[in-house]
């Protein structure tokens, strides 16, 4: 049997057509491998079929193609013959341009040559003139003009001189060369010995002449030094003559107290004058950027008068002595030595009005030589430029000299804060007719003239540090002391009690009338105490404000201050600090909450409570007659009302006094009555007449703030509707109960809408809903206004919540809340 392995099969690549061959299949004696064989040839068949199929299918678009070819043959021809032509004008064009080119060069090469003959020729001749004018002008004297063929000289091409003595005339030349080097030399000197003459006579018109000669002579940097030392010795003559009349003035004088601030003025106003007047010369005569190097010469004289000034200053004002004693009293709890403050505050002005004045002479420096860098050309400024500008402001002695004293003025300045806050909190006073004591508005006004003087230096680390102090005061020890005072609480006063028929105050005066006597001791002592907490609440809430307040000053001044060239760097910072008072005003805020807490909790829940659990004494499953009654004569909410007003008005209305005693009409009478609220029912009748003699009054009794009185107002809201939840889940009503509910719910609702700018609908909504329930005639009605049927009306009850609502009216059935579904 033949080998039953794989056919061998070639396939064609041309046509993608595999055949076997002949011997192959003569080979073949199995008939599986001639039936496999056939298969693969009948496969292969059907893809020659195929792709003939193919090739069939595309004769028409072939055609197509062929025939388009065609058609484009004559245009070819066409574009072939105009490809010639172009390509012809084309080359004679580059010919043409080639030749015209190699011919403006040849002229190019000539006019080159020719300028520079021409220019040779000029420098041989300014030669000869400024051998012949300089010669003429150093016998007339005329410095000027001999200076100015000395720069013409010197402003000569050195290769075209070079040149020149190699030619003809190089004796000539070279002669020429020799007399004008010893005129330069010969001028130089003459020069220099004129200006010093003038700078020994302290003749300003000559100095400036020669001053002005020296670039000429190429001498920049020896004309801006001389220069610079005439000018230091007038400014040093005019420093100490200012400093000596500031040592021996009259003490008593009005600018005394800031004699060496204005001598330090006098000083860099000179300077800064000088600055001024001589930038122009400087930038015609010696060039752009020579500014510098004079301001150079002149920052180091004053570095030095500065210094003596402030040597001066702090000897006479023992500046450094009264640091060390601030220093120690701030280190230990009990100081051997202190300092008063207002033995400071001259001192401190002075040395911000120093620093101020430092710092905007140093701001003006910058400015003018930044300006003279641009003159020449602005994209010139390099940061070589700025750090040598910045290095010389920042590193010389009077800046290094004013940090010095800002940092001995910041513990001062401290100090001096943290005392008068002190002092004013000692010397807390109450006015009548005030709503806050005297010690909010000193402590501020403190605080807010510390962190001023800080700003008036112009320095933004002074600030920054003032800031930072003032934050620590009022955060720390300020608020500490409002704390501290909260902490104390709320009095319930003896007057509360008697007010309210409570029956210890009966017994009370009941005892004191039978001594023929009212003590009021007690009261008034609670009558303080309710007064300091209702104060220091307006203390709190006034601190907030002004906190924010002062922050929001302070961003519009340090706005101001980085307009006068401040970096983002010394924005940042303030921005810290800034951010510092918010987070001081948000915790004086949360005193004033839990102060408010407090006052809720002491003054108000007592007296709420029980007013609004009476309503469980007012029986709600009525008929008809009883409903009639309670329309004609209100049993429970009319009574609740005017206690309310009563108890809110005791934070509302200020009542004045004068701590006496007093015998007073029938009118008074009366109006006692009316302020004790004392009832027939609380104090046996035959106590009333004695009454008739007296009229207690009591110290004033502070009002809150309108913004603390509506938040106080708020949370009472929220206790009664709270508290008239709870109690009415434990009554029962009838139909026409429900009805008397919905009738006074609705007068208390109207009644808290009036005493308070908040909106109280919200805090009523459950309630609202509670009796809308009760005042339903039937179970199943409650699907009129629960679900898809509710409208805009959100439900704030839970399904239980309403059942257990439902539950309370007597003629609804438990089965028919139970088949509700809700």
């Amino acid at each position: 049997m033949a080998d039953s392995g794989p056919i061998a099969a070639k396939r064609c690549d041309s046509a993608s057509v595999s055949s076997v061959s002949m011997e192959t299949i003569s080979a073949l004696t199995d008939l599986e491998d001639l039936e496999r064989l056939y298969q693969q040839l009948c496969a292969e068949e059907k893809e020659v079929e195929s792709e003939l199929d193919k090739l069939v299918g595309q004769q028409g678009n072939i055609n197509t193609k062929m025939l388009v070819l065609q058609r484009m043959g004559p245009n070819l021809q066409l574009i072939g013959g105009d490809a010639s032509q172009l390509s012809g004008m084309i080359t004679f064009t580059c010919s043409l341009a080639e030749n015209v080119s190699r011919k403006v060069r040849q002229l190019d090469l000539a006019k080159t040559r020719l300028y520079k003959v021409i220019q040779r020729a000029d420098d041989i001749l300014d030669l000869k003139f400024c051998t012949d004018g300089v010669q003429t002008a150093l016998r007339n004297e005329d410095y000027e003009q001999a200076a100015a063929h000395i720069h013409r000289y010197l402003s000569l091409d050195q290769s075209v001189i070079e040149l020149s003595r190699q030619g003809e005339e190089s004796s000539a030349v070279d002669a020429s060369l020799v007399m004008l080097q010893e005129a330069e030399q010969k001028l130089k000197v003459i020069v220099a010995e004129r200006l010093d003459e003038a700078v020994a006579a302290v003749d300003l018109a000559q100095v400036e002449r020669f001053f002005k000669i020296f670039p000429l002579l190429g001498l920049h940097q020896q004309g801006l030094a001389r220069f610079g030392q005439y000018l230091c010795s007038q400014l040093a003559s005019k420093a100490e003559e200012n400093l000596l009349l500031a040592t021996s003035g009259d003490l008593n004088e009005k600018r005394a107290p800031l004699i060496f601030a204005d001598t330090l003025t006098l000083l860099l106003e000179g300077i800064a004058r000088v600055v001024e007047t001589h930038q122009p010369i400087v930038e015609t005569y010696y060039g752009p950027g020579h500014l510098y190097t004079l301001i150079t010469h002149l920052q180091q004289e004053c570095d030095r008068q500065a210094q003596k000034i402030v040597d001066k200053f702090i000897q006479q004002r023992d500046y450094h002595n009264k640091f060390q004693i601030v220093q120690s009293s701030m280190m230990k709890s009990m100081p051997t030595e202190r300092i008063e403050p207002r033995e400071l505050d001259p001192v401190l002005m002075e040395v911000t009005l120093m620093n101020a004045r430092a710092e905007l002479y140093v701001r003006f420096l910058r400015r003018r030589m930044m300006a003279d860098f641009e003159v020449g050309d602005a994209r010139s400024i390099t940061q070589e430029h700025r750090q040598n500008v910045e290095k010389l402001l920042q590193n010389s002695l009077l800046s290094r000299t004013m940090q010095e004293l800002i940092g001995y003025y910041i513990p001062m300045e401290e100090y001096y804060m943290r005392e008068t806050v002190n002092k004013a909190v000692a010397m807390d006073t109450y006015e009548k007719g005030q709503l806050t004591s005297s010690m909010v508005d000193d402590c501020f006004y403190i605080v807010k003239k510390c962190i001023s003087r800080a700003l008036s230096s112009s320095s933004i680390d002074c600030l920054c540090a003032m800031i930072n102090h003032a934050t620590s005061v009022l955060e720390s020890d300020f608020r500490e002391v409002l704390y501290n005072k909260l902490r104390q609480g709320f009095p319930a006063t003896t007057l509360q009690d008697i007010q309210r028929g409570v029956s210890s105050a009966v017994s009370l005066m009941q005892s004191s009338l039978q001594q023929g006597k009212f003590n009021t001791l007690g009261i008034e002592s609670a009558e303080h105490a309710k007064a300091a907490f209702l104060v220091t609440l307006n203390n709190v809430e006034v601190c907030s404000e002004n906190i924010t307040t002062l922050k929001r000053n302070l961003e519009n001044d340090c706005s101001k201050l980085f307009m006068q060239g401040s970096g983002s760097g010394e924005q940042a910072k303030i921005d810290s600090c800034l951010s510092d008072l918010v987070n001081t005003s948000s915790k004086f805020k949360d005193l004033l909450q839990e102060g408010l807490t407090e006052l809720n909790t002491t003054a108000i829940k007592p007296q709420v409570k029980p007013w609004i659990s009476s309503f469980l004494s007012i029986s709600h499953n009525i008929e008809e007659e009883e409903f009639n009654e309670y329309e004609a004569n209100d049993p429970w909410v009319q009574q609740v009302i005017v206690n309310l007003e009563q108890l809110m008005a005791e934070f509302k209305v200020s009542i004045l006094s004068n701590n006496t005693v007093k015998n007073k009409s029938d009118a008074a009478e009366d109006r006692t009555l009316n302020q004790l609220n004392i009832y027939t029912l609380s104090i046996p009748f035959f106590f009333l007449p004695s009454l008739s003699l007296l009229v207690i009054d009591f110290p004033h009794k502070s009002a809150l703030s309108p913004v603390i009185y509506d938040t106080l107002t708020s949370l009472m809201t929220s206790l009664v509707s709270i508290e008239m939840e709870k109690t009415v889940l434990k009554c029962t009503f009838s139909r026409l109960g429900g009805l008397q509910f919905d009738k006074e719910l609705r007068s208390l609702v109207a009644y808290l809408t009036t005493v308070t700018t908040w909106t109280i609908r919200d805090k009523f909504a459950r309630l609202t809903q509670m009796a809308t329930i009760l005042n339903l005639e039937r179970v199943t009605e409650i699907l009129d206004y629960w679900g898809p049927n509710s409208g805009p009306l959100t439900w704030r009850l839970t399904p239980a919540e309403v059942r257990q609502v439902l539950a309370l009216r007597i003629d609804f059935r438990s089965e028919d809340i139970k088949r509700l579904r809700l």
